[in-house]
């Protein structure tokens, strides 16, 4: 039950996750690396969570002010809005994060190395702490939680009105960045920055999607009171039925196979011989056979 002891096994879990992605080659399997993000992300989350817990148990009346948030766009409220500062920081720190002017890069860089520097530091002295006397915080453990407490909420105030763009921009809609979104946001800031060429192959990718639906709404595939209704089936649907009309109904579009896996999105790169494999299977089918297919990926099963 001591918070400390729970800090420790948090911050391990962090460590341990941090360890296997940086030992995990993405583009050779970008499914194990979307399943080790996302306990990334659950797991600094929980130790964020415990991190709060434990500086309102010990600095209660020394915590920086928040009455800042109120100036801030309801959109930006998402959850978990601490670690999408933590990744901001890092982004920041990196030089990967495209969105901020490099003016406000400029100014908001030596903020998040301060950050990063103090919460790695609280890391430290907790989890020793832990180790130790898991149930006092001494003065300078104190200390550094005020720092810590204050150098956050000074990097969030001055990284809040360009975290709203990100969140409230392309992937997060108005509603807030859920966790697909930031999954998004993070893959394309971890490997390497997209070229015109990419950028170009991933819009053909929308239009291949856009001219699904219409096909799959013109053979009643689909309804459009699902697509008005944001029915979540669809989100399994729209890209199965998008496989099948890339390499049979478009085969000169994104999804080409006479092209090299290098000339193919980065979406589909990595999945270049499963493609061939598919297209072969799907080009005995007959017409019945394929439309019995397609009603049947249209299931939830």
């Amino acid at each position: 039950p001591r918070l400390l002891a729970q800090f420790f096994f948090a911050d391990e879990r962090v460590t341990r996750v941090v360890a296997e992605i940086n030992g995990l080659d993405a583009e050779l399997d970008p499914q194990q690396y979307l399943v080790l993000l996302n306990q990334l992300h659950l797991s600094q989350a929980h130790l964020l969570a415990i991190l709060e817990r434990i500086m309102e148990e010990c600095i209660p009346t020394q915590r920086h002010s928040r009455d800042y948030l109120v100036k801030f766009p309801e959109e930006l409220m998402v959850d978990n809005l601490g670690n999408h500062m933590l990744f901001a920081a890092e982004c920041l720190l990196a030089g990967t994060f495209l969105e901020v002017e490099e003016a406000d890069g400029a100014q908001l860089r030596p903020q998040a190395r301060n950050l990063l520097c103090s919460l790695e530091l609280v890391r430290t002295v907790l989890r020793e702490q832990s180790l130790s006397q898991p149930s006092s915080y001494p003065e300078p453990i104190r200390a550094l939680l005020v720092q810590f407490d204050r150098l956050f909420a000074e990097f969030e105030l001055r990284w809040g009105p360009c975290l709203g763009c990100w969140v409230g921009g392309g992937c997060a809609g108005a509603r807030g960045a859920s966790w697909s979104s930031w999954v998004c946001s993070y893959v394309s800031s971890l490997v390497a920055v997209k070229s015109p060429e990419e950028i170009y192959r991933q819009q053909e990718i929308i239009v291949l999607f856009c001219e699904t639906v219409q096909r799959a709404l013109r053979l009643g595939y689909l309804t459009q009171e699902m697509i008005d209704g944001y029915e979540p089936l669809l989100m399994f649907t729209i890209p199965r039925l998008a496989i099948i009309s890339g390499l049979l109904i478009y085969p000169e579009g994104p999804l080409s196979l006479e092209q090299s896996p290098e000339q193919m999105s980065r979406v589909f790169s990595p999945f270049y011989n499963l493609l061939k494999k598919i297209r072969d299977l799907l080009r005995v089918l007959t017409a019945e056979e394929l439309c019995l297919l397609e009603r049947s990926l249209c299931t939830a099963e």
